[in-house]
């Protein structure tokens, strides 16, 4: 049936066909008299495509993309496609020269979790992940069965080569005209583009990186004639072999980039770390523009804000982890992790994860101390509790014991900063006031928690908690959070 609709639009539709938006809606238009059309063959056509920071981006599957690209290269129609990621939109911010060559593209393909992450910030529907290493071997697939060839750019000398080779070798049929690496001589621009242009190649894919790419192919796009002109950054190492791609648990959770730090830790570590940092700054206040709305603006915030620091905790504090599961087993071959019910926003319970401090027997033991309690009012304390482990008494005094919360604010059910999560048998004891402290989500540190956690009274935590509530913003999180590592330091009020 696909051949049917294919040599349909060819007979009868050549000069309806293109890759511009205007193009797209009259395709689909043609396509939906076909008889023999189905709705998604009608897709690969439809305008879904999305804004995200000004740009208009290409949406849909990898597949349907991949045909839409042959498809415009088989017609000789003359489009240049680039990729936007987090990194992109950093360089786009502070370099206008490669931003404008990006919005001069015939179409922009979002790649990676990033964008998504920004288009859900911004209220819109589901934004594909449309990264070119995914999108190669559709593309490869798609070309073979036109008899479309390929020309490759970029890259050390040999990986080009290299990655045309496994994809023969994967996709028989596929032609490569030419492969040429990125590190050829200043001044001879003119002859490479002479090359290509002599090659027959229809898509002709450009791997210098970016900035680099982009600006390259914008300055010599008038001069090229093949069709489809792509920028695809790193693209030719990971199908020479040169670069391993990420196991397929943590490309399908978006954790691809990751795995890409820990391959590249030196080369990408500001691309990464503060890098994500910086975009995630730029997708909230793209979202604040979007949605129009300060209150969902805040939230989306305060959410962003809270995934970015509990996935960098993740990545960085793995080994402190399986440090401290070892210590907690070997002292008393007891669990290292401890989970309790607590009482989250409106007063919905939940399963909080910590790392166990106690004795098995602690909450057997409690009964026997309750009139021993050092904290006034509802909730328990003591500074030498005998239910504490020897470690516990070190991972309570550093609040090491609270890092497995992480796993709770990636579900949703905590944040970062917020009104400590309380018992249920401490919520029971509220008064009306106290309840207050439930119309937030519960955090890992606040207000207390950072002026001196278990030595400030109770009352007072619950006049710093609604104060909190009251005047919350992302700039009041960060300062917080920011205080949050001298407190832990100096242990003051941790028991």
């Amino acid at each position: 049936m696909t051949s049917q609709i294919w040599s349909h639009i060819m007979s009868n539709y050549l000069s309806a066909a293109s890759f511009s938006e205007n193009g797209s809606r009259r395709i689909s238009h043609l396509l939906i008299g076909h008889p023999n059309v189905t709705e998604l063959a009608i897709s690969l056509y439809d305008d879904t495509a999305i804004s995200l920071f000004g740009m208009h981006c290409a949406n849909g599957s990898l597949s349907d993309v991949a045909a839409k690209i042959v498809w415009a290269a088989s017609r000789g129609e003359q489009n240049t496609i680039n990729f936007i990621n987090a990194h992109c939109i950093n360089i786009a911010k502070r370099d206008a020269q490669y931003a404008a060559n990006v919005r001069s593209s015939n179409i922009l393909l979002p790649d990676g979790s990033g964008l998504r992450l920004a288009g859900k910030l911004a209220g819109l529907g589901p934004v594909s992940n449309l990264n070119g290493t995914d999108l190669f071997p559709h593309i490869c697939e798609k070309a073979a069965q036109a008899n479309q060839s390929i020309y490759l750019l970029g890259g050390k000398p040999g990986i080009a080569a290299a990655a045309a080779k496994n994809m023969r070798n994967q996709y028989p049929g596929l032609e490569f005209s030419c492969t040429q690496n990125g590190y050829f001589a200043n001044g001879t621009d003119e002859e490479i583009i002479k090359q290509i242009n002599r090659s027959g190649a229809s898509i002709l894919m450009v791997g210098m990186g970016v900035p680099l790419q982009e600006k390259w192919i914008a300055k010599y796009r008038a001069q090229i004639t093949v069709p489809v002109v792509m920028g695809v950054g790193g693209l030719f190492d990971y199908y020479s072999g040169k670069i391993p791609r990420a196991p397929a648990l943590l490309r399908a959770y978006g954790l691809e980039w990751c795995w890409r730090f820990a391959m590249e830790p030196r080369r990408l570590a500001g691309r990464y770390l503060s890098g994500n940092i910086r975009f995630v700054g730029h997708a909230i206040s793209h979202a604040f523009v979007a949605r129009g709305h300060a209150e969902r603006y805040a939230a989306a915030s305060k959410r962003t804000l809270d995934l970015s620091i509990a996935l960098l905790a993740l990545l960085l504090l793995g080994p402190l982890v399986a440090a401290i599961c070892l210590l907690i087993t070997l002292e008393d071959r007891g669990s290292p992790f401890f989970r309790q019910t607590r009482i989250g926003a409106d007063g919905k319970p939940f399963q909080i994860w910590k790392f166990r401090s106690m004795y098995k027997d602690a909450e057997a033991r409690k009964a026997q101390l309750a009139n021993q309690s050092e904290r006034d009012s509802i909730c328990f304390k003591m500074k030498s509790d005998p239910r504490i482990t020897r470690i516990g008494k070190f991972i309570r005094r550093t609040s090491i014991d609270e890092l497995p919360q992480i796993l709770n604010i990636l579900s949703g059910q905590m944040s970062v900063v917020g009104p400590r999560p309380a018992l249920p048998n401490e919520v029971l004891a509220y008064k009306d006031r106290e309840r207050g402290r439930l119309t937030g989500k519960p955090g890992l540190t606040c207000t207390w928690q950072v002026s001196g956690r278990a030595d400030i009274p109770f009352d007072q935590q619950v006049d710093m908690d609604l104060e909190y509530l009251s005047k919350r913003s992302l700039l009041r999180d960060l300062i917080l959070i920011t205080r949050t590592v001298p407190a832990i330091i100096t242990g003051k009020g941790a028991y």
